[in-house]
């Protein structure tokens, strides 16, 4: 095996399970991109999706944090921008969709893992935060799942993606069922057992993707969402009144994010172009907390476009908005021009553009682009669908 392929396969293997693991593979597989673009072939050959939003989306986020008021903080701040990488490591290394479907292997295998731990830490939970004879790490607040992320919504935002991304592949036509869909179930359950609303909301909104853009089995898809609601409310009290909070606009939770949103209105009205500069929420939220507001400090308003509107002003979250639409597109395109018996070169497609559905529906009561874990993730499923080529300028 290359040393890619190895460097590959440790950064898959580290989005499930070990962030140390999937940054410093992912910071090595850069760097050795950068190395092989020394080769005029290498640079004829390489691949930049979606470029212009994303140089576009870059430039206005370091000019947001050089005119902010406090620069070095928030370039500092800004360095969740690298994590772009993932998407254009994942695109040079995967040229086919045999190796784009071992990526997805290897990330449902990962994410197993993950979800398996979880399940445990709330099977096993004993009550208390060090339970005698047990490691920390694992029981720790363990009432809700959270396998070896420092907190639930990292494993359920995981989870969420990596399940719609191969979801396609369960459905007839595609033959891959026996192949994923013990992992599926397993991590279903994980997912389940994070009690992380938006996450489930994002989750149901991939699906109904998936369920507009296949062409067989849509009402399967329909009749399981469906099922799942049923077993909602038929489920244990407090896993019953998180499904039916959601729409409870009382319940502390969904008005706490009320009162973060009218809080990052307050702020970005007094910089609307560019912002306050990244990190700027943390810096300057104690003065615009409303008083009927629990918590008064806080570093992200639990809303990616708001975030990203606050920080970077119109211009950023047009920026970044950008970034989805194009992909969007390109996605839908690409299903347009595929033939219907390609069956799993449209799964993979498919796949791709229900988790990224999933992840910005998810975002808008939760900040994961601001989750580092997540949004590896995110990143190297959208490079999936540049596996099937294209023609010469449409990168």
């Amino acid at each position: 095996m290359s040393v890619r392929g190895v460097l590959l396969g440790a950064f898959v293997a580290g989005l499930g399970v070990s962030i140390t693991l999937a940054e410093t593979s992912l910071a090595l597989l850069s760097l050795h991109l950068l190395w092989r673009l020394r080769d005029p072939a290498a640079r004829a050959a390489a691949r930049w999706p979606l470029w212009p939003p994303v140089l576009a989306f870059s430039a206005v986020t370091i000019l947001s944090a050089l005119l902010s008021g406090s620069p070095a903080e928030s370039l500092q701040s800004a360095k969740g921008l690298l994590l772009v990488a993932a998407l254009y490591v994942t695109a040079d290394a995967i040229r086919d969709p045999e190796a784009a479907g071992r990526l997805l292997f290897g990330l449902t295998l990962a994410a197993t893992v993950a979800a398996v731990v979880g399940l445990l830490q709330v099977g096993l939970c004993p009550g208390s935060d060090s339970p005698a004879g047990g490691p920390r790490w694992l029981y720790h607040r363990c009432d809700r799942a959270h396998g070896f992320f420092s907190i639930y919504m990292t494993l359920a935002g995981v989870l969420s993606l990596v399940l719609l991304a191969i979801l396609p592949r369960l459905l007839p036509g595609v033959g891959e069922l026996r192949r994923f869909g013990a992992p599926w179930l397993v991590m279903l359950g994980g997912l389940v057992a994070t009690y992380t609303r938006g996450a489930w909301i994002g989750f149901a909104a991939g699906v109904l993707t998936t369920a507009a853009t296949v062409r067989r089995g849509r009402w399967l898809l329909l009749a399981g969402l469906l099922l799942l609601a049923g077993a909602a409310l038929l489920a244990p009290r407090e896993l019953r009144h998180r499904f039916l909070s959601m729409a409870d606009p009382e319940e502390a939770g969904v008005r706490e994010r009320v009162y973060m949103w009218r809080s990052g209105l307050a702020m970005w009205r007094e910089r609307p172009v560019l912002g306050i500069g990244p990190g700027g929420v943390k810096r300057e939220y104690p003065r615009y907390a409303l008083p009927e507001a629990t918590k008064k400090r806080t570093s992200h308003v639990h809303s990616t476009p708001v975030q990203i509107l606050v920080e970077r002003g119109v211009l950023g979250l047009a920026a970044w908005l950008t970034i989805w639409a194009a992909f969007v597109i390109r996605s839908i395109r690409l299903l347009r021009r595929l033939p219907a018996e390609a069956a799993a070169e449209r799964a993979l497609v498919v796949g791709s553009l229900a988790a990224i559905v999933a992840f910005l529906v998810g975002g808008l009561s939760e900040y994961n682009f601001g989750d580092s874990e997540v949004v590896m993730v995110a990143w190297t499923l959208m490079a999936l669908p540049w596996a099937l080529g294209q023609p010469r300028g449409q990168q």
